[in-house]
């Protein structure tokens, strides 16, 4: 079996390698999607004839540990040289005859097939095969939720979301995608938005202060307090023309932020 899925692994290197040699700007206008129907066909080639070696194996083991075996030296490294591509795709190819095949896991062998997944999506990303890599962190994430190891599942729920942004064929698309990132790690670091509450009330401040008669220990308070909760025309009579439409903006902007960050809050912490 083990051979088996290295010829299918080698035949399917062959596209992928026609895939990578085009011009950069043709590839990042095409999508991978053609190239993960065709690894299906030959994954369900090779689990069509799967035959497992037994229901009980020492120490509950993989089946295809030694295809994993590369790609574990290869993250474990200090200095890592770029992975053939048809060791990881072997074993990709490996892990999904594992996780769609008749054998029923234990839950040692699903934690280390997860492992195993989570760590072929940097050779896949580091390859340019970031929607194989996106495969690769799903099915860990999955595995992960059978664990119960919820830290893991967001860990990979993480790298899932920026392995679909680097495998967007549209450019925009690509850049849009860095600032949910940024603000709050696709919600998966909510922790990140206070951050961006801190640089928001630097920015009101600074925008006030240029538009106010008042004191600076004043319009702070003032652009403290309207974040959370918006002031009434008696606390903005200092401000000249424009002051107002600012502190309009900030409450908006500070209303639908700290949603964002408490619901994102809730989501972590009871795992909604």
């Amino acid at each position: 079996m083990s051979m088996r899925i290295e010829r299918h692994a080698d035949t399917y290197a062959e596209s992928v390698t026609e895939f990578l040699e085009q011009p950069h700007r043709q590839r990042r206008r095409a999508t991978e999607q053609p190239l993960l129907d065709l690894f299906t066909r030959h994954t369900e080639a090779v689990v069509a004839t799967y035959d497992p070696p037994g229901i009980r194996r020492a120490g509950d083991s993989l089946v295809f540990a030694h295809l994993y075996a590369p790609v574990f030296e290869h993250t474990a490294a200090a200095a890592p040289r770029p992975l053939a591509v048809n060791r990881v795709l072997a074993a990709l190819i490996a892990a999904e005859v594992e996780f769609r095949g008749p054998l029923r896991l234990s839950r040692t062998q699903n934690r280390l097939l997860a492992e195993a997944y989570e760590r072929l999506g940097p050779p896949l990303t580091q390859a340019g095969l970031p929607a194989h890599a996106a495969l690769a962190y799903r099915r860990a994430g999955t595995l992960y939720r059978i664990d119960e190891d919820t830290d893991a599942e967001d860990r990979c729920g993480l790298a899932l979301a920026r392995a679909r942004r680097a495998a967007q064929p549209v450019g925009w698309k690509r850049v849009c995608g860095w600032f949910p990132d940024l603000i709050c790690g696709y919600g998966y670091r909510p922790f990140r938005m206070l951050w961006f509450v801190v640089v928001q009330l630097v920015i009101f401040t600074v925008a006030v202060l240029l538009r106010s008669d008042q004191s600076v220990a004043v319009t702070v308070f003032q652009v403290l307090m309207n974040y959370l909760n918006p002031l009434g025309i008696g606390d903005t009579e200092q401000l000249r023309v424009g002051g107002r439409a600012i502190l309009v903006i900030e409450s908006y902007l500070g209303a639908v932020t700290m949603s964002v960050f408490f619901a994102l809050l809730v989501r972590r912490w009871f795992r909604l």
